[in-house]
């Protein structure tokens, strides 16, 4: 799908220097930078809800608390340093 859009001339300069340090379109770069916008207004979920809950039924990770304190336990004490 095409658009028309209007972006002052300075914008478009910039944009043109970028694309042309990058060896790619003008077209190329503002797909890019709406890709990039709508990413990162993107209000649907944020990270920790889409990632909640992503390994819960994994039975070969174990307890992450259990695993600090094991890796923690390996460490020589502060005073002793």
């Amino acid at each position: 799908m095409r658009i028309l859009t209007d972006i002052p001339d300075e914008d478009i300069e910039r944009l043109d220097a970028l694309a042309a340090g990058m060896k790619r379109s003008r077209a190329a770069a503002i797909r890019d930078a709406v890709k990039l916008y709508l990413a990162q207004n993107d209000n649907s979920k944020d990270w920790i809800e889409r990632g909640y809950g992503y390994w819960a039924d994994r039975e070969d990770i174990g307890d992450g608390l259990a695993y600090q304190r094991a890796i923690r336990d390996d460490r020589t004490p502060y005073e002793d340093l």
